[in-house]
């Protein structure tokens, strides 16, 4: 999906393939063009002697609209036109396009087809503008590109002559979720809009092909297409399968599959040892999202992140158009807090246990013994004390004098 799903202008193949090349310098073995399911079973597979699997197939396919004329010819799922741009099957396009989709792929999507000749790209979605799931800056850059965006209009009928694709008719979406947050959208079906076009892209959601890859495993599937597994340990009903990425969560980030794979990959090291726990030792990583609404964040450090400029070189090219930061960029980026989260620290309350210095995960902090204290016998500790209280009473009550 890296280098397929994604096109260059946002992820440069070199990138991806000089990742590639790191692994394979590790030692792991690509055999590519093998469709597990069809050119071997996961059975086969284990009676070669492999004790443990992991399922990262992603969400390869698309999804379909559900309407009328939707298996016309010009017709196509947005991630399916990715692959062909990518693969450099893709024809140049002839005459409008209309995107359908309000995510990140549909952004992809659009500008794709601009790099590829369309006389026009429009983008239409269900959402409002502030309801677009698709990121802020994929939204300016498809805007700067000249595609133009229609918000609240949803896909009724697909306008076809002899079997290829002319036209949409759309209707007015009122709301998209109802009360409990839930996708179910309500239209105005009088009110409509129909547009002249001469391909149609869908990139209104990725579904998940399995083909015959879990056939005689235990492994289940939920309704919308996932596999099953444990959210801590990513371990399937089928013992030795673990999964992971789009294929347990539906479509989500790139980086949300990495960080899932390496996860799996301690399960899978613990599954092929003996007398390993799947659990015990391990940070579950649970992350609860603060209310920001209700916070005074007038005290932290609020500048917001650095833009790299746009490299006009590139721009509506297979390159990524993002340049680098500026020197100033650079100064005023690596300037912005970067604390742990602590808001007040009291030098009066560590005792040298060293507890801080096993939790924070970048090795930030270190205890350095600078000297020894050595007590004298236990009847006359309260002595032995006294002068450092003494000592510790004048520091407290000079930096209370500060305040």
């Amino acid at each position: 999906m890296l280098t397929l799903g994604i096109p260059s202008f946002r992820l440069e193949k070199d990138v991806v393939d000089a990742e590639i090349d790191i692994l394979r310098e590790l030692g792991v073995e690509f055999r590519t063009g093998v469709e597990v399911g069809k050119d071997v079973t996961l059975d086969e597979l284990r009676s070669q002697g492999y004790r443990a699997f992991y399922l990262a197939i992603g969400a390869q396919g698309g999804r379909k609209l559900g309407v009328p004329g939707e298996d016309a010819e010009g017709v196509v799922s947005g991630i399916e036109f990715l692959r062909n741009v990518n693969l450099g099957v893709q024809e140049p396009i002839q005459g409008p396009v209309a995107v359908i989709g309000g995510g990140n792929v549909a952004m992809d999507v659009a500008r794709a087809a601009v790099r590829q000749g369309a006389e026009s790209v429009d983008l239409y979605c269900l959402e409002s503008e502030e309801e677009m799931p698709a990121l802020k800056e994929e939204v300016e850059e498809a805007l700067e590109e000249g595609i133009r965006i229609h918000n609240g209009w949803g896909p009724k009928e697909m306008r076809t002559a002899d079997g290829a694709v002319t036209g949409i008719l759309f209707k007015k979406c009122v709301s998209v979720f109802g009360e409990d947050g839930r996708f179910r959208p309500v239209y105005a079906e009088e009110e409509t809009r129909e547009i002249a076009c001469s391909m149609v892209l869908s990139a209104i959601g990725q579904s998940i092909r399995w083909g015959n890859l879990l056939k005689g495993s235990k492994a289940e599937l939920n309704p919308n297409g996932t596999v099953k597994a444990d959210e801590f340990t990513y371990q399937t009903a089928q013992p030795d399968l673990f999964a992971g990425g789009d294929a347990v969560t539906g479509p989500k980030f790139c980086i949300d599959a990495i960080a899932a794979g390496k996860e799996a990959a301690i399960s899978l090291h613990r599954f092929v040892q003996p007398g390993q726990s799947l659990t015990l030792g391990r940070d579950r990583r649970i992350h609860k999202a603060l209310n920001k609404k209700n916070l005074a964040l007038d005290q932290f450090d609020r500048t917001p992140r650095q833009r790299p400029a746009v490299n006009t070189e590139y721009a509506l090219t297979a390159r990524d158009s993002r340049g680098t930061f500026t020197e100033e960029q650079v100064k005023a980026e690596t300037a912005r807090c970067l604390g742990c989260g602590a808001t007040k620290v009291d030098q009066y309350l560590c005792i040298g246990c060293g507890q801080c210095t096993t939790k924070c995960k970048f090795d930030a902090i270190s205890l350095e013994r600078r000297y020894d204290v050595q007590f004298g016998a236990f009847e006359q500790m309260p002595i032995q004390v006294a002068k450092y209280a003494v000592k510790r009473t004048g520091k407290i009550l000079a930096s209370a004098t500060k305040k």
